[in-house]
């Protein structure tokens, strides 16, 4: 072991508060919060005299066609939060109950949570350094050994389930690699859906996240990039998947302008005129945001630079980042630490987080299928989330 690491160890802690510091002061400072600097007052005052506050308004629409615009999605369907968005998105890309679907085992509970909604069940797969994200080659190792093709189906050689679908989610708004694993779903017959929740504001080679698969999706809690308040939206390139969308998500009625007619079982997921109304004025201000966001991340660079057995998470190879969540990883040597650095910053009052548990160890989702974990059950016990709101700098 280093004996700069050993040394280290107990200091770590002291460390890490110190550098933060440097960045945003000795004051305390949350995890993330919104930042409302623009048209918000101005917006929701429109809707408020207008008193269009609920699922139908202009400003639903213009959400809409802003994001398609931002993204370069053809088209995006607003709706109540990024989990109604991804469950909507598994239905249409053909998830059925029975079925399982291949997503990462690091990662928020909603990825999980909106395969079991299709009464599908989750098929936990590892990630990989270089983006946090799901990890191509051993994906494609461990599918050559309990998959295989039949009528077109991967079927899973084990439970003779259907796998249906592969869920990238960008880690904390980092782009997962998107060639390698578009490449994998063609070869295995599944359907991409990009869980895109964090990563508003992040390109791979030049192309926003959430418009490589079949779909992508997409949220705006209080405590992402920019927020609705609470709020989703469902990137699609097809026009026909849009517009059945938008159906499924007004309660699958028909269009009348007095009768309620309902042809399927659907959904009350439309987003509120209200929280778009606050979407597009935060839409407005994103360039902002995500350029503070990557001053942030050159800040704590620096300041971290000379703090031994810890590295901040910089964005992939030919990418570009939003840096949603700035991310310490530490030496694998020195992962006992975490807790005690969690705990220093915290009674510091500089708010930080350790990654998500890994969904398999939830006790809803003990029982579900998953691959080897090396990477994933690694960073588990390395990662710590600093301050990252975009205002700290």
């Amino acid at each position: 072991m280093n004996a700069m690491l050993i040394n280290s160890r107990n200091q770590l802690p002291r460390a890490i508060v110190a550098a933060i510091a440097k960045v945003v002061g000795h004051r305390p400072v949350a995890l993330h919060e919104p930042r409302f600097q623009g048209n918000e007052r101005t917006y929701l005052r429109e809707c408020l005299d207008s008193t269009f506050v609920s699922s139908v308004g202009p400003f639903v629409d213009r959400f809409e066609a802003d994001l398609a615009a931002y993204t370069g999605a053809r088209h995006a369907v607003a709706v109540v939060n990024g989990t109604a968005a991804l469950h909507v998105a598994l239905m249409l890309a053909g998830v059925q109950p029975g079925d399982e679907v291949l997503v990462p085992a690091l990662s928020f509970v909603a990825t999980a949570n909106a395969v079991c909604y299709c009464g599908a069940q989750p098929h936990f797969v590892d990630s990989e350094l270089p983006t946090l994200g799901l990890a191509p080659t051993p994906l494609r190792e461990y599918l050559g050994e309990i998959a295989e093709q039949r009528a077109g189906q991967c079927i899973n050689r084990r439970t003779g389930k259907v796998i249906r679908a592969l869920v990238p989610m960008h880690t904390f708004g980092h782009p997962v690699d998107i060639d390698g694993l578009m490449a994998l779903a063609r070869d295995f017959n599944l359907a991409l859906v990009e869980d895109a929740a964090e990563s508003l504001g992040s390109f791979y080679k030049g192309r926003h996240t959430g418009g490589f698969g079949l779909l992508g999706t997409l949220s705006f809690n209080g405590n992402k990039t920019i927020t609705t308040g609470g709020g989703g939206a469902i990137l699609i390139n097809d026009p026909q998947l849009a517009q059945y969308a938008k159906h499924l998500t007004t309660t699958a009625k028909l269009a009348h302008r007095w009768f309620f007619e309902h042809d399927e079982v659907g959904y009350n997921y439309r987003l509120p005129n209200l929280n778009a109304a606050l979407g597009c004025a935060q839409l407005e201000q994103l360039p902002v945001l995500l350029a503070e966001k990557r001053r942030l991340y050159e800040r704590y660079r620096e300041a971290f630079a000379g703090v031994p057995g810890v590295y901040l998470f910089g964005e992939p190879d030919g990418c570009s980042s939003n840096y949603w969540l700035q991310t310490l990883l530490l030496d694998p040597v020195l992962e006992d630490a975490r807790d005690s650095v969690l705990t220093a910053t915290n009674e510091a009052g500089q708010m930080t987080r350790p990654a998500w548990n890994l969904l398999p160890s939830l006790l809803p989702f003990r029982h579900c299928q998953r691959a080897p974990l090396p990477v994933a059950e690694s960073l588990e016990r390395r990662v710590i989330n600093i301050p990252s709101s975009s205002f700290l700098v």
